[in-house]
């Protein structure tokens, strides 16, 4: 990966965005397993609909997870100093996310140049299920 400059960001820059593939019951076991997160909810049909839900849903830390793999496919992890989200909506087995950011603000702080960073995923429909930010020092 070569190293972004600060001078060359702008605000309004787009990161490049991340496309992946459909949301399957194995992309759910295999997060589970990775994760920890053997919530029910997210693995078991039957507690799923017992909970009031159609079928078993993505856990939201999955695709918390794909937004830090688009940040981190744009600059070097150890440059990220901020990152947050906040869940909009439920990706369900089916939906093909795209994760996208886009440059908001330049700034100074801690001795170090920064830029703000507004994320979000969407699924094949364009609904939004995921918004936040990031900070990257450069």
């Amino acid at each position: 990966m070569s190293q972004l400059k600060f001078e060359a960001v702008n605000v309004g820059d787009t990161l490049p965005p991340l496309e992946l593939a459909p949301i399957t019951r194995t992309t759910l076991a295999l997060f589970a397993g990775a994760s920890g997160d053997h919530n029910q909810i997210h693995i078991d049909i039957d507690y799923a609909r017992r909970a009031g839900m159609p079928d078993v849903f993505a856990h939201g830390m999955l695709s918390m997870a794909y937004l830090g793999r688009l940040l981190t496919q744009w600059v070097d992890q150890r440059q990220l100093r901020e990152f947050g989200v906040r869940f909009t909506g439920i990706t369900h087995l089916g939906h093909r996310i795209t994760c996208t950011g886009k440059v908001v603000e330049k700034f100074e702080a801690g001795g170090e140049q920064r830029a703000k960073v507004e994320i979000q995923t969407t699924n094949q429909y364009g609904e939004t299920k995921i918004i936040g930010d990031a900070v990257i020092a450069f």
